[in-house]
């Protein structure tokens, strides 16, 4: 336990053969389990999870039959770990880009009772976004942006960023049915989030980049991620202003009647 909560962590991975093994052998101590997710990888990927598996007793296994995308991966996860009765969920990715030695940093603002959702920040200072390929940089500080305007958000930086915590109390009133299951998993949780009034807080840290190749395209993922992001905005604003004032006015209705 971390702070008297007990805490998960989802591993999204599909391919991650070269470091998942890494990810998962330098998970701080004070994790109660590890969620790796197996996304329908093909190549060795769900050999050596498993193999790890028989050494570690915090570690469970979830394998599924189709690639879904790193959202469905991370949804499923965060399931099992509902059902295990952890207090506090953090992801980190297979790919070994989120620093575990920083972990604390993200599940603190949760623990503390200040966030109900902490993710990490690579943008707002110059020296943490060195590692990040300029283009890439120009696509995260535009889907700021568009984040922003589609969540209401405007506190965060750094939406793709998905090394994030997330409380249980808070998760168990999203319908996880109904969240973006690609790569836009991200932004689209920010949306959800703040209709259900969540508290969300950026932590920042640098860009950990290894040599990897990134499996989004980010022409086709910026446009899509923005068509996403304009329809988020307008279900926001009517599902937390329009429809729940129609709700409490037919309430009002019925009370005196």
């Amino acid at each position: 336990m971390y702070k008297n909560k007990k805490i998960g962590v989802v591993v999204p991975a599909h391919n991650e053969e070269r470091f998942v093994a890494t990810v998962i052998g330098t998970m701080p101590d004070f994790v109660d389990k590890i969620y790796v997710v197996n996304d329908a990888s093909t190549d060795r990927t769900v050999e050596i999870v498993t193999n790890e598996a028989m050494q570690n007793i915090k570690l469970v296994v979830i394998n599924r039959e189709s690639n879904g995308g790193v959202g469905a991966a991370i949804l499923s996860g965060h399931t099992r770990a509902i059902q295990d009765d952890m207090d506090v969920i953090a992801v980190m990715a297979g790919d070994g880009q989120m620093d575990p030695a920083i972990l604390n940093n993200i599940l603190d603002p949760v623990i503390r009772g200040k966030a109900d959702y902490v993710k990490g920040d690579r943008l707002s200072r110059q020296e943490h976004r060195k590692e990040m390929p300029t283009w890439r940089t120009f696509g995260n500080f535009l889907l700021t942006w568009l984040t922003r305007i589609a969540s209401g958000y405007w506190n965060i930086s750094d939406p793709q960023d998905g090394y994030t915590a997330i409380s249980v109390e808070i998760l168990k009133k999203l319908d996880l049915d109904k969240i973006e299951k690609g790569f836009a998993f991200e932004n689209d949780m920010l949306v959800k989030l703040n209709v259900v009034r969540a508290r969300v807080t950026d932590v920042q840290h640098p860009a950990v980049y290894r040599g990897q190749n990134s499996k989004i395209h980010y022409s086709k993922f910026i446009f899509n991620t923005s068509w996403i992001l304009l329809k988020d905005f307008s279900w926001r604003i009517w599902t937390k202003y329009f429809r729940r004032s129609h709700v409490n006015i037919r309430k009002a209705e019925s009370q005196l009647l």
